[in-house]
Parts: structure tokens; C-alpha cells; sequence
């Protein structure tokens, strides 16, 4: 009974997130207006994290905020996110060379469409209000979904399970957005179909990638480095070619995390091996 109560409330926590995403991505729609970002729910999930983990008694440390070397932790996930990235990026110019259409990169900020990236902005507000929007974003996505959550079910499950468990609701929160540019006509029955496969599919997987990194250092801080790299990179680096812009975003996307998960899988089951720090002691059962 305990298990289901305990599987109950991190249901009802990611209900009351995942309303709160709706309302902002079907009726308030900030993310199309000049702000550019889908902002209000992730304060609002800031606020539900501080309360349930009020609620259940839980210590900053207990969901993924502790402060022990937290810059050290902080400044490896972004230094991860760019290198992984600088490969991806690397790669798409080659490819966009190789076909004769590279016209460069270009510096302005997007908000994300499905449909491809949308505005470009290039004033300095808007690039502090992507910055922002994108540090509200990890504290809220990581704090809940590999903090709290991931808290919650340890009480009761294995790692594995809770890690399994946190990144497919991970991937579903990432489903909205195609649902809502089909609703709006952008995106045939098709398109919804292949969009959401693709968006959860990938976000889970990140999800769980995310999750491992979390356990590896003990904090979520270089999680929130790498998130914070690979969210805010899309929305201000873009690669020009003779079609458009960003004409191979999602390849980009694609390469940065699958070198990034490797490289984290890698690292995870050699630090179990040698067992170098008690952090890495657990296995995934």
C-alpha cells in the first residue's frame, strides 16, 4: 500500500506541474509573445517543489541542491554541455559545407517551435531574458524531476526504478508542444505523431541521462550545467545556410546527446568499478 501511496503523490505533484504547463502553453502562450519563454509555469514548479518538499520534510541536499562544491559541480556541467555540443555543432557546419549551403553562425535569440525556431532578436534584454528563463527552467525541471521525484520513490524503489520512472514523465512533460501546433494546424496527424515520438522518446532519455549525472556527483548542480547548455545553445547559436537557418537542428540536438549519454554511461559504470567515491558505490539494479 505504501508503495502506491508513495507512486500516488509524485502522480499528483507532476498533475499539478503538468496543468500549470497547460495553461501556459494553451491559453497564456508566453513562449510566442516577446519573452520567449514558457516562464510562469516553471516559476509556479519552483514553488510546488518548495512546498512538497516542505510537506515531506525533505533538506535542500535530500533533492539535489547541495551546496558542497556546487560551483566545481555547476561550471563541469557547462563545460560538458559545451563541449558536447562544439562536436555537434562541429559536425552540422561540415555537413552544411560538404553540401555547398553554409552561410555561418549567427548569434540571436529564438524561442523553440517544433516548426522550427521562432523570432531573432538580437537586443541585450532578450538575451538576458533567455538566460533567465532558461536558469528557471533547470532549477525547476532538475529540482522536481531528479530531486524531488527521484527522493520520493527512493523510499520505497531501486535507483533504477526510480531513475526509469522519473524519465518517462520527463519525456511526456516534453509532449505538449507538438499537441498544441497541431491543435493550432501547424502539424498534421502525422506530424503529431512523429513530433511526440520524437520529443519524448529523446527527452526521456535525456531525462535519464540527466538522472545518472546526478547520481554520479551527488547534487544536481552539473546536471543543471548540461541542461542549462543544451537549452539555452538552440535558443542563440544558429547555423545559417542557403535555406534558412538551423536547418539541421534536431541532427545537432541528436549528436550532442548521444555523445553526452555515452559518454556519461561510460563513466558511470567505470566509477562503479573501481568504486573511486561512495557517491558511485550504488549499483543500478
Amino acid at each position: 500500500m505504501k508503495n502506491k501511496n508513495i507512486l500516488s503523490s509524485v502522480f499528483v505533484i507532476y498533475l499539478i506541474c503538468f496543468i500549470l504547463r497547460l495553461v501556459e502553453y494553451f491559453i497564456l502562450r508566453t513562449d510566442l509573445t516577446l519573452i520567449g519563454e514558457a516562464l510562469f509555469h516553471k516559476l509556479a514548479g519552483i514553488i510546488v517543489l518548495i512546498i512538497f518538499a516542505r510537506i515531506y520534510k525533505y533538506k535542500a541536499d535530500e533533492i539535489g541542491f547541495s551546496l558542497y562544491q556546487y560551483e566545481v559541480k555547476l561550471i563541469a556541467g557547462l563545460f560538458f554541455g559545451i563541449f558536447c555540443f562544439a562536436i555537434a555543432y562541429f559536425i552540422e557546419v561540415m555537413i552544411a559545407k560538404a553540401s555547398g549551403s553554409y552561410s555561418g553562425l549567427r548569434f540571436y535569440v529564438t524561442s523553440y517551435s517544433v516548426n522550427g525556431n521562432l523570432g531573432n532578436q538580437t537586443g541585450l534584454l532578450f538575451f538576458a531574458l533567455c538566460i533567465f528563463g532558461n536558469v528557471v527552467n533547470v532549477v525547476m525541471e532538475e529540482g522536481v524531476f531528479r530531486g524531488l521525484f527521484i527522493r520520493r520513490l527512493q523510499e520505497k524503489f531501486s535507483y533504477s526504478s526510480t531513475a526509469i520512472i522519473s524519465a518517462v514523465l520527463f519525456g511526456f512533460w516534453h509532449g505538449v508542444a507538438p499537441v498544441r501546433s497541431f491543435l493550432d494546424g501547424e502539424l498534421s496527424t502525422f506530424g503529431l505523431f512523429i513530433n511526440c515520438m520524437i520529443l519524448i522518446l529523446s527527452s526521456a532519455v535525456v531525462g535519464y541521462k540527466y538522472g545518472l549525472i546526478t547520481k554520479i556527483t551527488g547534487s544536481g548542480f552539473m546536471a543543471m550545467g548540461d541542461h542549462f547548455v543544451n537549452n539555452t545553445l538552440v535558443n542563440i547559436l544558429h547555423v545559417i545556410s542557403a535555406n534558412g537557418a538551423d536547418q539541421l537542428q534536431m541532427i545537432r540536438i541528436s549528436i550532442a546527446q548521444t555523445l553526452s549519454f555515452i559518454l556519461v554511461l561510460v563513466y558511470y559504470f567505470y566509477s562503479k568499478k573501481h568504486k573511486k567515491s561512495p557517491q558511485v558505490s550504488e549499483s543500478i539494479e
